[in-house]
Protein backbone atom coordinates (compact mmCIF):
# COMPACT_ATOMS: atom_id res chain seq x y z
CA UNK A 1 0.00 0.00 0.00
CA UNK A 2 1.26 3.48 -0.85
CA UNK A 3 1.96 6.12 1.74
CA UNK A 4 0.23 9.50 1.28
CA UNK A 5 3.48 10.94 -0.11
CA UNK A 6 3.85 8.07 -2.58
CA UNK A 7 0.23 8.54 -3.66
CA UNK A 8 0.86 12.26 -4.19
CA UNK A 9 3.99 11.45 -6.20
CA UNK A 10 2.01 9.08 -8.42
CA UNK A 11 -0.75 11.65 -8.96
CA UNK A 12 1.84 14.31 -9.83
CA UNK A 13 3.52 11.95 -12.30
CA UNK A 14 0.14 11.13 -13.90
CA UNK A 15 -0.60 14.85 -14.28
CA UNK A 16 2.81 15.54 -15.85
CA UNK A 17 2.39 12.71 -18.35
CA UNK A 18 -1.17 13.85 -19.17
CA UNK A 19 0.02 17.45 -19.70
CA UNK A 20 2.84 16.29 -21.98
CA UNK A 21 0.47 14.18 -24.08
CA UNK A 22 -1.97 17.08 -24.39
CA UNK A 23 0.84 19.47 -25.35
CA UNK A 24 2.04 17.11 -28.09
CA UNK A 25 -1.47 16.59 -29.48
CA UNK A 26 -2.19 20.33 -29.56
CA UNK A 27 1.13 21.00 -31.31
CA UNK A 28 0.41 18.33 -33.93
CA UNK A 29 -3.12 19.63 -34.49
CA UNK A 30 -1.84 23.16 -35.01
CA UNK A 31 1.00 22.05 -37.32
CA UNK A 32 -1.66 20.38 -39.46
CA UNK A 33 -3.75 23.58 -39.40
CA UNK A 34 -6.68 21.72 -37.89
CA UNK A 35 -9.18 23.45 -35.63
CA UNK A 36 -10.78 21.61 -32.76
CA UNK A 37 -13.93 21.53 -34.88
CA UNK A 38 -12.05 19.99 -37.85
CA UNK A 39 -10.61 17.28 -35.64
CA UNK A 40 -13.94 16.60 -33.95
CA UNK A 41 -15.67 16.25 -37.34
CA UNK A 42 -12.98 13.84 -38.54
CA UNK A 43 -13.49 11.78 -35.40
CA UNK A 44 -17.29 11.90 -35.48
CA UNK A 45 -17.53 13.60 -32.08
CA UNK A 46 -18.49 17.07 -30.88
CA UNK A 47 -15.96 19.91 -30.54
CA UNK A 48 -16.44 20.31 -26.76
CA UNK A 49 -15.01 16.81 -26.33
CA UNK A 50 -11.77 17.94 -27.98
CA UNK A 51 -11.77 21.10 -25.88
CA UNK A 52 -12.20 19.14 -22.65
CA UNK A 53 -9.32 16.86 -23.65
CA UNK A 54 -7.03 19.76 -24.57
CA UNK A 55 -7.77 21.68 -21.37
CA UNK A 56 -7.25 18.62 -19.19
CA UNK A 57 -10.86 18.58 -17.99
CA UNK A 58 -11.21 14.92 -18.91
CA UNK A 59 -8.89 11.99 -18.55
CA UNK A 60 -8.68 10.59 -22.09
CA UNK A 61 -8.96 6.88 -22.66
CA UNK A 62 -6.40 5.04 -24.72
CA UNK A 63 -9.15 4.53 -27.32
CA UNK A 64 -9.65 8.30 -27.63
CA UNK A 65 -5.90 8.93 -27.90
CA UNK A 66 -5.59 6.32 -30.65
CA UNK A 67 -8.58 7.74 -32.53
CA UNK A 68 -7.17 11.29 -32.36
CA UNK A 69 -3.78 10.03 -33.51
CA UNK A 70 -5.30 8.15 -36.45
CA UNK A 71 -7.27 11.22 -37.54
CA UNK A 72 -4.04 13.25 -37.58
CA UNK A 73 -2.00 10.47 -39.22
CA UNK A 74 0.12 9.99 -36.10
CA UNK A 75 1.45 6.87 -34.45
CA UNK A 76 1.48 6.47 -30.69
CA UNK A 77 4.65 5.05 -29.16
CA UNK A 78 4.76 4.06 -25.51
CA UNK A 79 8.03 3.16 -23.89
CA UNK A 80 8.37 1.56 -20.49
CA UNK A 81 11.78 2.13 -18.93
CA UNK A 82 13.10 0.59 -15.75
CA UNK A 83 13.59 3.39 -13.21
CA UNK A 84 17.19 2.27 -12.84
CA UNK A 85 17.63 3.04 -16.56
CA UNK A 86 17.84 6.71 -15.72
CA UNK A 87 20.97 5.86 -13.75
CA UNK A 88 22.30 3.79 -16.64
CA UNK A 89 21.92 0.32 -15.14
CA UNK A 90 18.35 -0.66 -16.00
CA UNK A 91 16.53 -2.23 -18.93
CA UNK A 92 14.32 -0.76 -21.60
CA UNK A 93 11.23 -2.88 -22.34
Amino acid sequence: MNTPKESDDIINKQNLIRQEIIKQYIACRKIRNLTQKDLACAMGIKRPNISRFETGQCNPTLDLLVKIAECMDLEIKIELVDKKMEKGDGKKY
